[in-house]
């Protein structure tokens, strides 16, 4: 005897809207990095779901995925030098640029996401702009 209700689909798994790739996909990772300015892991967890879903989603999010991946790569090879010129004290200057310089690509890759417009230059080392 089996427990299922014949206009229920057992076979597909329904997973919520910001897994799948697209805007939201997209915006939640914005906001993990975001978030991982306080809380390290998240910038992870959204580098993970940006490689996961880039190139299936097709349209102006694609810049998107492509921006977030370098966004996370880049600022990881900023923040690596920073720490290394810490012993000659720059370095602490240099950190808080690269959190500006973080925040601020965070927030104009999120307003042209909203705005649902592509990334102008995603391989951009600076802003994208």
């Amino acid at each position: 005897m089996s427990n299922t209700n014949p206009g229920q689909d057992t076979g597909s798994r329904q997973t919520d809207r910001w897994l799948e790739p697209g805007q939201t996909n997209a915006l939640v990772i914005y906001i993990l990095y975001l978030t991982s300015l306080v809380i390290g892991v998240t910038g992870i967890i959204g580098v993970v779901l940006a490689y996961i879903n880039r190139g299936k989603a097709g349209g102006f999010v694609e810049s998107h995925y492509t921006f977030l991946i370098r966004t996370f790569w880049i600022g990881l090879l900023y923040a690596l030098i920073s720490v290394v010129l810490m012993m000659l004290a720059i370095g602490f200057l240099l950190m808080f640029a690269v959190a500006v310089w973080f925040i601020v690509r965070c927030i104009l890759g999120l307003q042209a996401l909203q705005r649902g417009e592509p990334v102008r230059n995603p391989q951009s080392w600076l802003l994208g702009q």
